[in-house]
């Protein structure tokens, strides 16, 4: 974690004996709540990323997004392996 931003958040007496609950089962430290919601927000942005993504490729044609999927990979994969032996 970069720079840190301090939340004040208010959930239920369940979500948070929950949550405190399922912490102290994996051997809990201080900063892991921190860390389990700001993994939690991250996997739901992505989830509405790709919702977005999704609906708005709705009528595209397979064929040619697998070709952009394709050509896309490729270039990642060119660039990444040139850098790497730089």
């Amino acid at each position: 974690m970069g720079d840190l931003t301090r939340w004040s958040l208010k959930v239920s007496r369940e979500t948070d004996i929950a949550l405190r609950t399922l912490l102290a089962t994996r051997g809990g430290k201080k900063g892991d709540m921190s860390r389990f919601v700001e993994d939690a927000v991250n996997r739901e942005v992505l989830r509405e990323t790709i919702r977005d993504v999704q609906a708005r490729n709705t009528d595209a044609d397979p064929d040619e997004l697998q070709s952009l999927i394709d050509e896309e990979v490729a270039d990642a994969r060119a660039s990444f392996w040139t850098r790497a032996r730089q």
